[in-house]
């Protein structure tokens, strides 16, 4: 899945109505109505505020709203932006200023399509990656081994903290966590203690 790094905006406009979309981040359903509240309060005397977000580690929570607009005109296809965008984790409004022309189904449906794709594009979007953190103290002797047995996997090292001994932790996608964790016990004879806890991380 992908993720909103930065948020970003952009507008379309059509038969001079305009419309303003604005892409964000979040992190629970709360999240997404607060900023929801703030963007009715900086465009006030816009409309609607038509919008829609995704929730979950694989965006299994989707929320959608036509805020007055005709049914499946504006919630809907700002949410088919974010699923064709991979996007979870993330909150689409688009708030629209009305022009004195009616744009029918089509043109309102083309129009909330365009103005969240042009928030996507002012936007930073990274891919995220679903793993754990794991953390381990070690000696000198085995830093070497273990930083290959990494590299070889593809598993990133995240820090390094040096003293008597070190302390690495490595940021290990899910489905290699298993082997990975067999192979540090393996090359330590079994005397490392491993830390491992839930985490996400972006790939550059």
């Amino acid at each position: 899945m992908n993720y909103v790094k930065e948020a970003g905006s952009g507008s379309y406009e059509e038969k001079k109505s305009r419309f303003l979309g604005a892409v964000f981040p979040i992190s629970c359903r709360e999240d997404a109505q607060e900023r929801i509240m703030e963007q009715r309060k900086r465009y006030y005397e816009a409309r609607h505020h038509c919008y829609a977000y995704i929730l979950g580690e694989k965006g299994e929570e989707q929320r959608q709203s036509d805020d007055g607009e005709p049914s499946q005109t504006a919630g809907l296809p700002i949410l088919k932006v974010l699923c064709g965008a991979e996007l979870t984790d993330s909150l689409l409004v688009v708030s629209r200023y009305f022009g004195g022309t009616l744009l029918g189904t089509g043109g309102l449906v083309r129009a909330y399509t365009e103005a969240a794709k042009a928030a996507l594009s002012g936007a930073v979007i990274v891919e995220g990656v679903e793993g754990f953190r794991v953390r381990t103290e070690l000696p000198y002797s085995l830093l070497g081994k273990l930083r290959f047995l990494a590299e070889s996997m593809e598993i990133r090292e995240e820090s390094a903290e040096y003293g008597e001994g070190i302390v690495l932790s490595w940021l290990v996608p899910e489905e290699r966590l298993p082997l990975f964790s067999d192979r540090l016990r393996d090359l330590s004879g079994a005397s490392l203690s491993l830390a491992i806890e839930k985490t996400r991380w972006y790939n550059p």
